[in-house]
């Protein structure tokens, strides 16, 4: 007779499967795993719920309780919904089979209805955007490499984390940056490569290069509590700097050249990364192009 475990037991054996099915498929990452887990107990802990109690306690109402509590704790509502969607990682369907041969009935979760949509990209003021561009020119060795891999290539801090030296490539005498964004890795497989400018190049070959570098969480963590000082909102400082390279290679040089930088389609870059509302051109009548 299938049990219901409890829901401690669930994230432990979580835990494990994961390691099982990402050698097989190259998902979930550790990243997702430990978002999972930190979601489930933020989640839990709001409803009221023991991590002892049967997971068969986690249900819409639960959630929705959860949601309540959260909105009187002052969390927004972008922030409580990733907290439900962090927990749904332990109820995705290919785990399944997995609680199935540890004789688990686990039902799958069922969701309340919710709409949360993160306001559209905003481009900063030109006030900001000077401050950002001093506080760069400031930055030296890790942070500078960073901060460099973020404002001029577009890239994810886990991205950079991942880099290594065979990601810079020698094309006839031209150094290109080449790598597949680990976010879309498994769904449109995009990569990019992208020129890298010889300033570029040469400082930080003058630093040994990436792996001399040993850039980590912790550098992330400082560029996200100085923009935060510069004036920037929110938990991901540092995730603005990769917003204002898109945005701006988006006016410069179109959509079609951000999504081969962001390695994102047209639509996302349109929607999160530029702002299609503020014109690129001068004054112009369509007349005289006629």
């Amino acid at each position: 007779m299938a049990v219901v475990p409890s829901i401690e037991t669930v994230m432990r054996h979580y835990c494990v499967i994961a390691k099982a099915e990402r050698m097989k498929s190259g998902r979930p990452g550790a990243r997702t795993v430990k978002n999972a887990l930190s979601g489930t107990r933020n989640v839990c802990a709001a409803a009221g719920i023991g991590l002892d109690c049967g997971v068969d306690r986690l249900t819409r109402r639960a959630i929705d309780e959860a949601l309540v509590a959260f909105l009187e704790r002052g969390v927004s509502r972008v922030t409580a919904w990733s907290y439900v969607c962090q927990m749904r990682s332990l109820f995705a369907r290919w785990c399944r089979p997995y609680y199935c041969e540890a004789g688990w009935r686990i039902r799958p979760l069922e969701l309340p209805n919710f709409r949360s949509r993160p306001q559209r990209y905003a481009r900063p003021s030109q006030e900001m955007l000077s401050r950002v561009k001093a506080w760069y020119g400031r930055t030296e060795g890790r942070v500078w490499f960073a901060a460099t891999m973020m404002l001029e290539f577009a890239m994810r801090n886990g991205d950079v984390l991942r880099l290594t030296d065979g990601n810079f490539v020698d094309r006839g005498g031209r150094v290109f940056l080449c790598y597949t964004p680990h976010k879309t890795a498994l769904s449109s497989g995009r990569r990019v490569c992208w020129p890298v400018h010889r300033d570029i190049s040469r400082r930080l070959a003058e630093l040994g290069g990436v792996s001399a570098l040993g850039v980590t969480d912790s550098v992330f963590g400082s560029i996200n509590r100085q923009l935060r000082r510069l004036g920037f909102r929110g938990s991901k400082g540092a995730y603005e700097l990769r917003k204002i390279c898109i945005d701006h290679v988006y006016q410069r040089f179109g959509a079609e050249m951000a999504t081969s930088i962001s390695g994102d389609d047209i639509k996302t870059v349109c929607r999160y990364y530029a702002d299609p509302s503020q014109p690129n051109i001068g004054e112009t009548r369509i007349l005289d192009l006629l």
